[in-house]
């Protein structure tokens, strides 16, 4: 499993034109049943994604797609871990 922390690079202003595509892309994050969580920094400099691939090889290829890092306005951090426990109802992101 992956945490990858958005962080913005530029003013929101230089996001917001791209936030339609970015959605886009998340949303196939989901469909593709790569991302198992996302959300906004708060404050807003940013976003939050729980991730699950393969490998990190294979995250950073999807997370290539992403019209945030395509046209450079993010730094993505990817933190891979094992979670090992989980608050009920979330013990299926325990497997595998």
């Amino acid at each position: 499993m992956f945490l990858v922390i958005l962080t913005y690079k530029v003013a929101f202003a230089e996001i917001e034109p791209h936030m339609a595509a970015h959605m886009a892309f998340v949303d196939r994050g989901f469909s593709d049943g790569i991302f198992v969580l996302s959300g906004r920094k708060v404050p807003r400099t940013g976003g939050v994604i729980i991730a699950r691939a393969a490998s990190e090889a294979d995250l950073r290829d999807f997370l290539a797609s992403d019209p945030f890092l395509q046209f450079d306005l993010v730094d993505a951090e990817i933190v891979a871990f094992a979670p090992s426990r989980a608050a009920e109802g979330l013990g299926a992101l325990l497997d595998g």
